[in-house]
């Protein structure tokens, strides 16, 4: 699909299910970084200075670190149930040369593009709405989960380039390109 005088395709039907991807991927490196890997924070690890009244879970004791892990546990089901969803509507979409559009700057683009607007929403909403963690506790919390907002908003804006920079995905039935 084409664009009336248009050099390139319309990205429409790959733009949702990259999308979907980039924010259960997202969502796993942070959950696999930040959360396992430097045991920075957990789901609830600031509850006890959250704006919402959720009870503290202090995730320097085993009850607490095991109500954090279940939260955890559930923040990562969430996240691949984004990945098996983007997964589908991409397998949906794509009818053709499904190779092609693996290898396109046009579906990598979205998927960055998806990352950069989980860590948006998610430092938005859990960072600072709710305020149940933040990315690193410590004098320097509202640094930290500056940087990871900014973070997001490089990786959307860097998305969005690198879709648009990609050549048509020619051959790619349903694909619709990278505009």
């Amino acid at each position: 699909m084409t664009n009336a005088g248009a050099a390139r395709p319309v990205s429409g039907s790959i733009r949702l299910p990259g999308i979907v991807l980039g924010v259960g991927l997202g969502g796993f490196v942070d959950g696999i970084l930040l959360h396992q890997l430097l045991q920075w924070h957990h789901m609830l690890s600031s509850t006890n200075h959250d704006r919402i009244g959720v009870k503290y879970y202090n995730p320097h004791t085993v009850s607490g670190l095991e109500m954090n892990t279940v939260w955890d546990g559930i923040f990562h089901a969430v996240c691949w149930i984004a990945v098996i969803a983007g997964l589908g509507i991409l397998n949906a979409r794509v009818t053709d040369n499904r190779r092609a559009v693996w290898a396109s700057r046009a579906l990598w683009g979205w998927i960055l593009a998806g990352w950069g607007l989980f860590n948006l929403v998610e430092g938005i909403v859990d960072h600072q709405i709710l305020g149940i963690h933040h990315v690193h506790g410590g004098p320097y919390r509202a640094w930290w989960d500056a940087g990871f907002l900014v973070l997001g908003a490089l990786f959307l804006a860097a998305g969005h380039l690198l879709q648009r920079s990609g050549r048509p995905l020619v051959g790619a039935e349903g694909a619709g390109g990278n505009a």
